[in-house]
Formats: structure tokens, sequence, C-alpha cells
């Protein structure tokens, strides 16, 4: 009796020792909830399961994250494919379409407002993200054309909002058409008759690759009346508002770029004058009010005024390494009116201008400014202009040329230029800044004519 006793008492140590090690051997995986996992669980989001595994991207949104979804539903995507399928779809744009209804913050639809945000597809050659515009007067709409049917699926790693249409990668044409802000500039070149340009197709080509500094409604009530404007004219007025290259504003700093605008009947584009040191200012007038509105061709950068064609005036008083000239221009020479002779219209005399135009270091080199009390200084600075011609680098030649006052002379290989009474040459540190009624170019010292002091 003692041994059976014995025999049951090991057993049952036995038996709990092998339960304890089984209990201590489960593992319990807490239920999902994850994007993914609803997508998966929803008939009605087959297609889009389909897309987001062809992708991988089922694996991301099943992971952590604040994610919020713009689901397309199976009519959505049936009406997009129009005949195709998935499978039909190459991985590469499928992933960035599919990217484009995805943001990388969670927004539950009574945070959403009306203006763009950012989703987590890239414009290629930036690589900055492509923008969305969201609309809440009525509903929800995106991009003027998804709208949202079931808003705020709630999971783990963000909200899903249902949308009925799949929502394409939007080009510069998609928002100056919607942006009602903008909507002077969609008008004015979308239908203004007698452009050589197209700018509908220009922003609205998948290659455009271009910069778009848009003017919103009051930078046009601001400038005034134009429809006496000659279309030539006008036409050349938005091209100066569209830089060659998609720069989003953290690749932009303080210089010269150039714009789609030409000089006269020439294919020289004019240049514009970039100013990043507080906010982003273009010529010294337009201010940027939104930046980087970026679409699948370029980007947009909203601004508050027209971006006039520039003229000789225009850089040097945008440029603030020519504050020494200006000056000299305006307060130290008050019986000579430069301002009003360097503005002048390409075409009416004494325009075009060549100008040889010296920093502030350069005027620091020369010590002490001539005095105008005898017309000395106005001597000096016409000893820096050419005109009646628009010579680019490219044109200038070796030998003297007449500037207003006197010869100066240019060895065009190295390149500088010398005054009549400099010893050593200026150096030309940059050169075709390009206005409407004259180039200019940047020189490393004050020009001096023969005998001026």
């Amino acid at each position: 009796m003692i041994s059976l006793f014995r025999y049951l008492w090991i057993l049952t140590v036995v038996f709990s020792f092998v339960a304890c090690s089984d209990d201590d051997d489960t593992t319990f995986i807490a239920p999902s909830n994850t994007i993914s996992d609803f997508v998966s669980g929803n008939e009605n989001f087959s297609m889009l399961l389909e897309a987001l595994q062809k992708t991988g991207l089922d694996v991301t949104l099943n992971g952590a994250g604040t994610f919020t979804v713009f689901a397309p539903n199976n009519a959505a995507f049936t009406a997009f494919l129009n005949g195709a399928t998935i499978a039909d779809v190459s991985k590469e744009t499928l992933e960035e379409l599919l990217l484009n209804h995805v943001l990388g913050t969670t927004a539950i639809s009574s945070s959403l407002s009306t203006g763009y945000v950012s989703t987590l597809a890239k414009e290629s050659s930036s690589e900055g993200n492509v923008s969305m515009y969201i609309s809440t007067e009525g509903g929800v709409t995106i991009n003027g054309d998804a709208t949202v049917v079931t808003a705020d699926i709630i999971r783990d790693n963000g909200v899903i909002h249902e949308v009925d249409k799949v929502i394409a990668l939007p080009t510069m044409l998609t928002f100056v058409a919607l942006d009602s802000s903008l909507s002077t500039l969609a008008t004015v070149a979308t239908t203004t008759s007698g452009f050589d340009t197209d700018f509908a197709a220009v922003l609205g080509a998948a290659d455009s690759k271009l910069t778009l500094l848009a003017p919103d409604n009051a930078a046009f009530a601001a400038l005034g009346d134009i429809s006496g404007l000659a279309a030539s004219a006008l036409e050349q007025i938005l091209l100066n508002h569209v830089l060659t290259g998609v720069n989003v504003s953290s690749a932009l700093s303080t210089t010269y770029s150039n714009t789609l605008a030409t000089y006269g009947t020439t294919s020289n584009n004019l240049s514009i004058y970039i100013n990043t040191a507080d906010g982003v200012i273009f010529n010294g007038v337009s201010k940027v009010s939104t930046a980087d509105i970026v679409t699948s061709n370029g980007v947009i950068h909203k601004v508050d005024t027209v971006v006039g064609l520039p003229t000789i005036v225009t850089f040097a008083t945008a440029d603030a390494n020519f504050s020494e000239l200006v000056a000299s221009l305006t307060t130290d020479t008050p019986d000579t009116d430069f301002v009003s002779v360097l503005s002048t219209a390409n075409g009416t005399n004494p325009a075009p201008f060549t100008v040889f135009a010296p920093t502030n270091d350069a005027f620091a080199a020369l010590g002490d400014k001539p005095d105008d009390k005898d017309g000395a200084l106005t001597a000096v600075l016409n000893h820096h202009v050419i005109s009646g011609n628009n010579v680019r680098s490219t044109d200038l030649t070796d030998g003297p040329v007449a500037t207003l006052n006197g010869n100066v002379t240019i060895d065009a290989d190295v390149p500088t230029v010398t005054g009549g009474s400099n010893t050593t040459p200026s150096s030309i540190i940059a050169a075709d800044v390009q206005a409407a009624n004259g180039v200019i170019h940047v020189i490393d010292q004050v020009l001096l004519p023969a005998a001026a002091l």
C-alpha cells in the first residue's frame, strides 16, 4: 500500500511539472488590427490588397506607423484600370500610385482642412514628396476628383478613409486648375489667344520637370489691368515665372538662375535673382507665400507678386552685392537719372545695355569714391556701360570697346576688362546676367576712365 501511494505521488508531481512546462512554452499572439489586416479582411478592397501585395506595401501597412490611407474600393480600381488588370501595371508605377494615397501622419476626418498635404509618393528628380490637395467644402475631396465615402476606419497604425476614385499622380496643371487662389493664373495661361506656348500642355506634360512660380489672385489684382498687353508681352511675363528643373525650396540658394522667358527675339533666357536670406524672394519683389507644392512633373511655389520682366536696374537693386553701385547710381549722383536711363525699354535708345557691374568689394578696394561735384563719379559710372548692344560673354572679343565714357579693353579668353587708367584688369566673376533690356557682367574692380582721378 505504501508503495502504491508513493507511485501515485510521483505521477502527480510529474504531471504537474509537465503542465507547468507546457504553460511556460505557450506564446499568446495579440490580435492584429492594422491597416493591412482591414484591407485583407474586406472583400470590397480585394483589388487594393492585390496591388499592395504586388508592391510589398502590404508589409509596410502591417507594421508600426502613423499612416493615413485614402483607400480606393474595387469600383474605383475597376474604373481606373478601364479593362486592364493590376497585373498589367508595373510594380514601380503601381508603387508610386499607391504611395500617392498615403500620408505619413494619422489624420482623422475632423483634423482635415482645405489645403495641401504631402503624400509618401516621390517626384523622381528632386525626391520631394508629392503633394495632395484636400478640400473639405461639402465633404472631403482629394485633388478635385476622389471623394471620401467612408471616413475614420481607425486601426492600430493609422486610419483609413475609403474613396471612390483612384487618385492619379498630380501634375502642375492639376493644381493650377484646381486651386481657387490660382484661378486668375489658370485663366490667363490657358485661355489667352495668341500665345506661341501651350501652357496647359507644358504644365501637364509628364516630362516637363519645371519649377513654377505661381502668382496668386491677389498678385494679379495688384498688377492691374492686363487686357491691353500684347499677347507676346503677356506670354513672356508668364514664361518669366517658369524655371528649368525641379527646384524644391531646400535646394534653392541665393544666386542667379534662368527662366523660360527670352531676351528679344533670341533664345537667350532671362535671368532671375533668388534671395534665400529671409524666406525666398525673386528679383527683390516677389516672395514665396506657399512653398513646395510638389507634383509628378515639377514643383509649384506660390508667390505674392507677379515677377515682371527684369531690367538692368532690377538686378542692381535686388542683389545686395551691388548696394554700393546702387548708391553710386542714385544718391551719390543726384544730377544724373541713371535709374531712368538703365530702365529704358529694349530697342529704345540708348537700350540695350551691356553693364560691367562692380561689386561692393570692388568699391571697397577702390577706397574713396570720386566726388560728383565735378562729375567725376558720373564719368566713372558711364565707363562701365556699353549702350546700344547686348554683348554676352560668348560675343566678347579682344580689344577696345567703346563705353558711354571712353574705351575699355577686353580680354575674352580670361575673361577680363580693363578701364582706361586701371593698372590691372578686372576679372569677370559672373557673366550673362540677362535682363530684358541688356546684360550684366559682374566684375571685381571699379573701371577707371583715362584721367578720371
